[in-house]
């Protein structure tokens, strides 16, 4: 599944669409930034709600194929700026974290069959 893909099931709305055509391999939740830059695999829709400049360069050094946003928490000005600069999609859902979670990996798991 793309971003594009994932973008178009519902529940997610981009915030900055930027190389909507990244393959998702996998889903990681997670708020701690150093947990993520050691454990989040490339190729992961990474759901978390910090919104921060911050999490787009742990997006960027984890390699991962988008931020998404969860439980409504808005992106901030800074943070869109440089996922803009550095490439980085980044997606918003109203839904909680695991819930998120849950949606992509239920798509990721019926692209699969």
């Amino acid at each position: 599944m793309t971003v594009e893909e994932l973008k178009e099931i519902g529940d997610f709305t981009p915030a900055v669409s930027a190389d909507l055509a990244r393959e998702i391999k996998s889903v990681y939740c997670c708020d701690l930034l150093s947990v993520v830059m050691g454990r989040a695999k490339a190729g992961c829709a990474w759901v978390t709600v910090m919104g921060s400049v911050n999490s787009v360069a742990v997006a960027v050094l984890a390699d991962a194929s988008c931020i998404v946003l969860a439980e409504g928490v808005p992106l901030d000005d800074a943070a869109k700026e440089r996922a803009e600069q550095k490439g980085v999609a980044v997606l918003k859902t109203a839904l909680p974290v695991f819930e998120a979670g849950l949606k992509i990996h239920a798509e990721l798991t019926r692209g699969a069959k």
